[in-house]
């Protein structure tokens, strides 16, 4: 199965700094890439790869030095003590969403297709787009996509939903983006409705707590000198994890110790963010957004 072409795979490898017989995790597997480029470097080490989608898991590497984890990152530290490992070398986040998921109509995420608003990323879990979109309140759903979508006109968008579905059940991908149409500027319709999809995406899944709990639980596991390694694909992350990096809080308010020390776990590698070059965009169009940063274990 194809999945999902590994965006930065050479930038974030070296980055990563990877130690033959070091413990690495790769907290989102996807299709494997990162993971094989990671392996590629190691030698007798272990590297414990984490992915929520069960479809993820049959792209399972067959080496024994790999461990598969079937459970979201955000339960980092459970599983690490779970495997008994105290301590990692160095830890790599792709939060992109994998080609393959992108291009399942029935998982409900494309723009590209009808399908059921879905979106799970972990099917298991209850929840999908069209729960949020029909029964949330007006104001829950104005603030949302105003928090995750950064859509300026959140209010009207939200309140043409709640009209809209007292009519009838928005159900697939084709009602919504008709309901986005009618609340975007003409000719950037398409951007406004991927920005309605993302804010669902991110409220189905609860990316942005999950990010926040990630982020605090691979700075305590990494050992000193280890890199953390994210990649992250539009603002919302990446400020979260650029505060995060140099301040040690997701609000970016650096505070001192008695010394004039930054109170973080982590030192910052990548005083700016590592962009794909003009050669991967054009290879791979998804890569256009990614961001990378990196950091250390103080």
């Amino acid at each position: 199965m194809i999945y999902h072409k590994s965006v930065l795979l050479s930038e974030s490898i070296e980055a990563l700094a990877i130690k033959p017989g070091g413990i690495y995790v790769d907290a989102t597997f996807g299709g494997g890439g990162h993971s094989r480029a990671m392996l590629d470097k190691m030698q007798q080490g272990r590297l414990v790869a984490f992915d929520q989608d069960e479809e993820a898991i049959s792209n399972r590497i067959d080496d024994p030095r790999l461990v598969m984890v079937n459970s979201n990152f955000r339960f980092l530290r459970n599983f690490l003590k779970l495997h008994n490992v105290a301590s990692v070398d160095g830890i790599l986040a792709d939060l992109g969403i994998s080609s393959h998921q992108i291009d399942q109509a029935d998982r409900g995420f494309s723009t590209r297709f009808d399908g059921i608003l879905d979106m799970r990323m972990d099917r298991k879990k209850k929840q999908t787009a069209k729960d949020v979109v029909n029964h949330y309140s007006e104001e829950n759903l104005r603030d949302l996509f105003y928090a995750y979508g950064e859509i300026r006109n959140a209010r009207k968008l939200a309140s043409r939903i709640v009209e809209s579905r007292k009519i009838k059940a928005i159900e697939t991908t084709t009602a919504l983006k008709e309901i986005a149409n009618s609340c975007a500027e003409r000719g950037k319709e398409n951007k406004y409705q991927a920005q309605v999809f993302q804010a669902l995406r991110i409220e189905v899944n609860q990316e942005t707590d999950a990010l926040r709990e990630f982020l605090k639980q691979a700075a305590h596991a990494l050992k000193p000198g280890g890199r953390l390694v994210v990649i992250a694909y539009h603002s919302l992350e990446d400020k979260l994890i650029k505060n995060y990096f140099r301040a040690g809080n997701f609000e970016g308010i650096v505070e001192k110790d008695f010394f004039g020390n930054v109170l973080t776990p982590l030192k910052v590698i990548t005083r700016k963010a590592i962009v794909p070059a003009t050669q991967e965009i054009e290879e791979n169009s998804r890569a256009r957004s990614a961001k990378m940063r990196v950091a250390e274990k103080i």
